[in-house]
């Protein structure tokens, strides 16, 4: 199943100048829980925003220049082939930036977003969800509090049938 998982804001902000402007660490928890384990999907320039590749996964990473080989990661030029390299019976994540979400959706399945309830001004946006094409199957939602600024929900989403 391919995946997206995101944090995302009312105003579907996710960051700018290649950055999250929240943080919550609960949401960070499950993502970790989420992806362990698993090959995730991402843009050269989100791959970058991490200090190191995170372990236990396998890092695909899409990006045009054609001599980028970060270590310990596959590069490929396409969504198409980074999907290829996905095994077909195991649960694939594709984690940003905006550009690549916006390449995923159409061959996406499902998608866990971390809904953060507030606006921020910022330079990459998440897709806006169709609920013609998607339907929320699980909402859960978390009180801001000493570790988190903002009140935030998790949304699973399922893509209709059709």
């Amino acid at each position: 199943m391919i995946i997206m998982i995101a944090a995302v804001a009312e105003n579907n902000a996710l960051g700018e100048n290649n950055k999250l402007v929240w943080h919550l660490p609960n949401d960070f928890k499950r993502f970790k829980t989420l992806t362990s384990g698993h090959h995730i999907i991402m843009g050269r320039k989100t791959f970058e925003s991490f200090p190191k590749p995170l372990p236990n996964r396998t890092h695909i990473v899409i990006s045009r220049q054609k001599d980028y080989h970060p270590e310990g990661c596959i590069v490929v030029d396409s969504m198409e082939k980074a999907l290829a390299i996905c095994p077909e019976n195991e649960n694939s994540y594709i984690i940003g930036g905006g550009e690549i979400y916006t390449l995923g959706l159409p061959f996406t399945d499902k998608i866990e977003i971390t809904r953060v309830h507030n606006s921020f001004e910022a330079d990459a946006f998440f897709p806006e969800i169709d609920l013609e094409k998607w339907e929320i199957t699980e909402s859960e939602f978390n009180k801001k509090d000493e570790k988190h600024l903002y009140d935030y929900t998790y949304q699973t989403f399922f893509r209709k049938i059709t």
